[in-house]
C-alpha cells in the first residue's frame, strides 16, 4: 500500500474518487471538490491549500482524505482563534495547520473515504499524522466527522470538541399540516402567521432542481449570495465560477427555492440534497418582506423534505431562531491533534469544560422545544 499526497483533486480520476465516496455525499464528491479548485475558491492565495491524502494498492485507490493546509482559520466554522493566539504568545507558530474538512461547509459527513468493504481508518489516520510530523504544520484537525468517526479518532488519542447545530427531523410526516400538529399551540400559530404574511404580501415561491436549473438561475443565486455577504460584512469565500460549475456538474443535488413578487424574483435559497438529508447553504434577497427569510429558507424546504421523504434538514450553522420553527439542537464534533505537547493539558482542560457548557446549552434549548411534550 502506497501513501500519496496530491495538490489537486483533478489528478484523481472522478470515477476512482467517487467509488470511495460510496454514500454519494455531494460535499465529498469529486465534482464538488473540483468545482472549489477550478473556481479558485481553494488553492494558491486563498489560505486553503489542497493536500489530498491517498492510499493506493498498486493502481487502485483504496482510501482518501479531503485534507488542506491552512494559513488562517476562516471558513471552517470550528473556531480556534484563541488557540492560535496562545501559540503566538508562547513564541510558536500555529499556522500552517492541517485540516480534514470540506471547505466552507459546516456539514457532518464521512471524512474517512474508503472503498466499500474496506476498513482503512487506522491507516488513514496514521498516514495523516505521519504527514503532519514531516511538515511544518502545528496540528491536525478533523471538522464535522460522523459520530462513529469521532469515536474512532478519539480512540487514537485525538481530542474531541463539541458544538451545537439546529436540525429538523422528519418524523414520517404526511404533509406540512401533519408536522404542525406535533407542535405546541403557540409555536404552531406563530408559523401559520408567518406563512400567512408571505401570502398576504403577494409572494409566490417556486422550487427548481436537477435539469430545470439554468446558468441564469445560478447567476441569480450568486448575486443573492453576495448581497447577504455584503449585508453582514462577511467575506465572500465562493466565486461566481463555483456557482456556475455547481449548476453544471452537481445539478442533480441542487435545490433552489426562489421567491417572486409581481413576477420578479426577489429572494433565493440554495440547498444541497444528499441521500437522506437536505442541507441549507446560502440565501439572499433584493427586497425585504415580512417573514420572507423564514418562508424561503425553512418552510418551503421543510415542505420539500416531507414530499420527498427526506429524513433530515440541516439549516446551516448556528441560529437559535430556528428552534421555534421546528429545528432541535444537535451535537456536532471535531477532533484535534497537536504536534507540540506544551499546550495539550490546557487544551484538554478547556475542551472538557466546554463540553459541559455545550451539553448544558443543548439541554436548556430542549427545555424550550417547540414540540408537544408527549
Amino acid at each position: 500500500m502506497q501513501t500519496e499526497i496530491i495538490a489537486s483533486i483533478l489528478d484523481v480520476p472522478e470515477a476512482d474518487w467517487d467509488a470511495i465516496n460510496y454514500d454519494n455525499n455531494p460535499f465529498t464528491s469529486h465534482a464538488f471538490l473540483a468545482a472549489l479548485e477550478e473556481a479558485g475558491c481553494v488553492g494558491d492565495g486563498t489560505g486553503w491549500l489542497p493536500r489530498y491524502l491517498l492510499l493506493r494498492d498498486d493502481r487502485r485507490l483504496l482510501a482518501a482524505l479531503p485534507m488542506y493546509a491552512k494559513t488562517h482559520s476562516w471558513g471552517e466554522y470550528v473556531f480556534d482563534w484563541a488557540w492560535a493566539d496562545a501559540w503566538q504568545r508562547y513564541g510558536m507558530q500555529y499556522y500552517p495547520k492541517l485540516i480534514v474538512a470540506i471547505p466552507f461547509s459546516p456539514v457532518t459527513g464521512r471524512r474517512l473515504l474508503m472503498a466499500p468493504g474496506e476498513d482503512m481508518s487506522a491507516a488513514l489516520i496514521d498516514a495523516a499524522r505521519t504527514y503532519a510530523n514531516t511538515t511544518d504544520a502545528s496540528s491536525l484537525h478533523w471538522l464535522f466527522p460522523t459520530k462513529a468517526e469521532c469515536h474512532t479518532l478519539q480512540n487514537t488519542g485525538m481530542q474531541i470538541r463539541h458544538a451545537v447545530q439546529f436540525h429538523w427531523q422528519n418524523q414520517h410526516y404526511t404533509d406540512f399540516a401533519d408536522f404542525l400538529s406535533t407542535m405546541t399551540s403557540r409555536k404552531r400559530k406563530k408559523i401559520l402567521r408567518e406563512r400567512r404574511r408571505a401570502i398576504e404580501q403577494d409572494l409566490e415561491f417556486e422550487l427548481i432542481s436537477g435539469d430545470q436549473i439554468t446558468p441564469e438561475h445560478m447567476e441569480l443565486m450568486y448575486d443573492f449570495y453576495l448581497r447577504t455577504i455584503h449585508t453582514h460584512g462577511s467575506q465572500a469565500y465562493l466565486r461566481r465560477r463555483f456557482f456556475e460549475l455547481l449548476g453544471q456538474s452537481l445539478a442533480r443535488h441542487v435545490v433552489l427555492i426562489f421567491a417572486r413578487h409581481e413576477g420578479s424574483i426577489v429572494a433565493g435559497a440554495l440547498n444541497i440534497r444528499g441521500e437522506d438529508c437536505l442541507y441549507g447553504r446560502y440565501w439572499g434577497c433584493s427586497e425585504e418582506y415580512d417573514s420572507l427569510h423564514f418562508e424561503t429558507c425553512y418552510y418551503q424546504a421543510i415542505d420539500y423534505c416531507i414530499r420527498e421523504g427526506i429524513q433530515r434538514f440541516e439549516g446551516g450553522a448556528q441560529g437559535e431562531h430556528k428552534l421555534s420553527r421546528g429545528f432541535l439542537p444537535h451535537i456536532t464534533c471535531s477532533a484535534h491533534w497537536m504536534k507540540e505537547n506544551l499546550l495539550s493539558d490546557s487544551i484538554t482542560d478547556f475542551l472538557e469544560r466546554e463540553k459541559v457548557h455545550v451539553a448544558h446549552y443543548r439541554d436548556l434549548l430542549n427545555e424550550h422545544s417547540p414540540y408537544k411534550s408527549d
